[in-house]
């Protein structure tokens, strides 16, 4: 597979990732779970789309011992092990490719889920460029979110965790609903405010989605911004 090189200047870093043509690229949101992520030493982590395995990599560092990353995405066994090896956790990281948590080998429960999965609508990810192998949340962009958090419970040990991100840009409310109805509360950790590409709001697919309000934005000045959150639920 032919590799390209990017910086990740987050918790941890700064150090240089390994991407494939179909990884997802490290995110504002990937930031934000990666500051806000607390992990108890000697703990079992799933990290649900795991993408480059930037955040399975900052659990393995903050003393987890052992990080089971997933994603759909072609070529993430590779690029994930290869960065976990570059950064010293390969031996505590373990990576595999499938949807969810189809994956995983039998037997696994966790202390922490991290649930940052593809969650725009599939249209406005097509018209974005942002997921290279075409893998997003649904129509809404809460169909795969909420599916991850149907499946989520089963893999936690009581008293475990769930991080969830979710934003403005997809049906939020229902996979809010979706997490307190599975979870019972949720405790937000943070939010931004993220600058959306003008040519991005200006795109007729932006503008059916805020019309039906599948999304929202808000405008400051000429700029026009969405809004990125954590949360924390508990098994």
């Amino acid at each position: 597979m032919q590799f390209e090189t990017i910086p990740w200047r987050g918790r941890f870093g700064p150090f240089e990732l390994k991407v494939g043509p179909a990884t997802f690229r490290p995110s504002t949101i990937s930031g934000l779970v990666a500051d806000t992520m607390e992990v108890d030493e000697g703990s079992t982590v799933i990290d649900v789309g795991c993408g480059s395995g930037i955040l399975s990599i900052i659990a393995a560092k903050l003393g987890a011992r052992m990080v089971f990353g997933i994603d759909a995405a072609e070529g993430t066994v590779e690029v994930a092990t290869s960065n976990a090896e570059a950064q010293g956790v390969a031996d505590r990281t373990s990576f595999h490719e499938g949807n969810v948590f189809d994956p995983l080998p039998d037997g696994v429960e966790a202390d922490l889920v991290i649930g940052d999965i593809s969650g725009i609508p599939d249209p406005l990810a097509s018209a974005s460029g942002w997921f290279p192998a075409g893998l997003a949340g649904g129509p809404t962009g809460a169909e795969l979110p909420m599916r991850m958090l149907e499946e989520a419970k089963r893999f936690l040990r009581k008293g475990g965790r769930l991080l969830l991100p979710t934003g403005t840009l997809q049906d939020e409310k229902s996979i809010l609903d979706k997490a307190k109805s599975v979870f019972g509360t949720l405790r937000q950790l943070t939010e931004r405010a993220i600058p959306l590409p003008t040519s991005l709001m200006d795109h007729p697919v932006m503008s059916r989605l805020v019309k039906d309000r599948v999304v929202e934005v808000s405008q400051r000045g000429s700029r026009y911004l969405w809004t990125a959150r954590v949360w924390e639920a508990s098994a």
